[in-house]
């Protein structure tokens, strides 16, 4: 009995020293490129609900509760989850720099905390993406036992995820907006007198049919004593792909009882009413295709819906202002 009790203090004696020479801090750190710009990457990993698109923890636990909170993205952002198999927890961002690194902490402030934490390289429109986890496991000589096996595993789930990640984001429209400013605001309904008319998707057939539909919609104005209230608008109805249809529309006011409302082609409606995102686009008229495709782009990344057609307000007289200094304003309406 005596040579048992001494083979098994010798045992554990041997497994608490052979812990302490473990290493405390367990790390693993995987790496893959995409074919995206790193603002559409980041917006996938910024957002814990993009993150449950493409992030195969949660499926090993269907019926897990899962609750969002703080803001809904970037620093402050939280998930806390609780399930029969993964158990419970919470995740919340601590650092988000755009567009190339973003740290959380795992169960902050409580035993088993840990850290992960991504970091982006744009490289000519393609993104490497360096997904790391750290541990710290202290003096705890059985969570640095544990965590030999736990390494394996987060290493496994983490090269699953970035690859799904780079499915996703490889699937979006891939523009880099990071060059545009985006403000997210409310705009009231303005009434406009408005022109329907369709034109080719180029820009001397658009801007002949605006400039004709202008002239139309001025000589409306004169007529019924009218006077304009802002910049020149277009709201895109319709693209077929060969045929463009819009609203060439002038902000009015002096509308009274008598002013027709539907003449036989100028009408009275008003501008959409709620929350947009707005882009100030500086420049030539024929480049504003690549600013709509970067809106386009940051739609997709950061899943907002679009509640109404977008349209511009051109605040620059093209016979006064230098092409290159242009101002158009770019709205489109979105869901709150």
């Amino acid at each position: 009995m005596q040579k048992l009790l001494y083979g098994i203090a010798g045992f554990f004696g041997l497994f608490i020293i052979v812990g302490l020479l473990l290493p405390r801090h367990a790390r693993v750190e995987v790496t893959t490129s995409i074919d995206a710009h790193a603002p559409v990457v980041f917006a996938l990993i910024n957002d814990f609900h993009r993150v449950s698109l493409w992030s195969p923890w949660l499926e090993t636990d269907p019926n897990a509760r899962v609750v969002y909170s703080g803001p809904v993205r970037g620093v402050g952002a939280a998930m806390t989850w609780d399930g029969a198999i993964i158990g419970s927890g919470t995740q919340v961002i601590k650092e988000s720099r755009p567009f190339d690194f973003i740290e959380t902490a795992v169960n902050p402030g409580e035993s088993g905390e840990y850290r992960s934490w991504f970091e982006l390289g744009s490289h000519a429109g393609t993104t490497t993406v360096t997904w790391s986890y750290e541990a710290d496991q202290g003096y705890n000589v059985v969570a640095r036992y544990f965590s030999l096996l736990l390494s394996g595993v987060v290493q496994r789930d983490y090269e699953l995820g970035l690859s799904r990640l780079k499915d996703l984001a490889e699937t979006l429209p891939n523009a880099d907006f990071s060059d545009i400013e985006i403000e997210h605001i409310i705009v009231d309904a303005v009434d406009i007198a408005f022109l329907s008319t369709t034109s080719a998707p180029e820009p001397s057939a658009m801007s002949d049919a605006m400039g004709a539909a202008y002239f139309e919609i001025l000589n409306f104005i004169d007529e019924h004593e009218l006077q304009e209230a802002g910049a020149p608008l277009s709201v895109t109805r319709s693209f077929s792909g060969s045929e463009l249809m819009f609203d060439a529309g002038i902000p009015v006011r002096g509308l009274n009882a008598a002013t027709p409302r539907s003449d036989a082609s100028v009408r009275i409606g008003q501008t959409f009413a709620g929350t947009v995102i707005r882009v100030r686009h500086t420049g030539p008229y024929r480049t504003l295709g690549q600013t709509h495709q970067k809106i386009a782009a940051y739609l997709a990344a950061l899943d907002i819906k679009r509640a109404g057609d977008a349209w511009e307000s051109y605040v620059s007289d093209p016979t006064k202002v230098p092409e290159a200094e242009l101002v158009t304003y770019i709205y489109y309406p979105i869901a709150p």
